[in-house]
């Protein structure tokens, strides 16, 4: 299934994070990229599909959390960047500049990530999700200084406006065994 939309369900019951799994997806023809604890005793599910699949299987897992919801959201026509980059496992290649923006909550790092997808030319390296984090998010990117320093803005401004900023960095010329953090 090509993927062109991301759905995602947070609760503060990991209980009922595996029911509202289960619910999502049998409610339509969608995939499950993402189901896990996180911090703080939360829950988190991701899904991808088509905008409609998601909608219904996303309304579906809400029906079913039983007064232990958080937030969900599904975010149409996500960049198939942001797919690959969501718990990604392959080493990074050491090249070009690494910029990294974080944020405060999970749905506005994957939008913030979709726009710098689609307003750059950087490469995602990898879109990380609340695990181990205290339930905050990060992107990390490479490409030319310029591209990645437009990268970050782009994805800054999405954080900020959301009032979900942690912070940012853009590092023209890393160390390599910086790289092998990154993943």
């Amino acid at each position: 299934m090509a993927e062109k939309s991301v759905g995602l369900i947070e609760l503060s019951s990991i209980a009922a994070g595996f029911q509202v799994a289960d619910t999502m997806l049998k409610a339509g023809n969608v995939r499950l990229i993402l189901s896990r604890s996180i911090c703080s005793g939360k829950y988190m599910v991701v899904i991808g599909g088509d905008t409609a699949a998601l909608n219904a299987a996303v309304e579906a897992g809400c029906a079913a959390a039983d007064g232990c919801l958080i937030d969900s959201f599904v975010i149409p026509n996500l960049h198939p960047d942001v797919f690959s980059a969501l718990g990604r496992t392959q080493t990074a290649e050491p090249n070009g500049a690494l910029g990294v923006i974080e944020s405060f909550n999970v749905a506005t790092l994957i939008q913030a990530a979709d726009t710098v997808a689609k307003t750059s030319s950087v490469q995602l390296l990898e879109v990380r999700l609340a695990m181990a984090m205290g339930g905050k998010a990060f992107c990390s990117m490479t490409g030319d200084v310029s591209s990645v320093e437009a990268g970050v803005a782009a994805g800054r401004a999405v954080l900020a406006e959301a009032g979900m900023l942690v912070n940012s960095v853009v590092i023209s010329r890393p160390h390599p065994d910086v790289y092998r953090e990154v993943v």
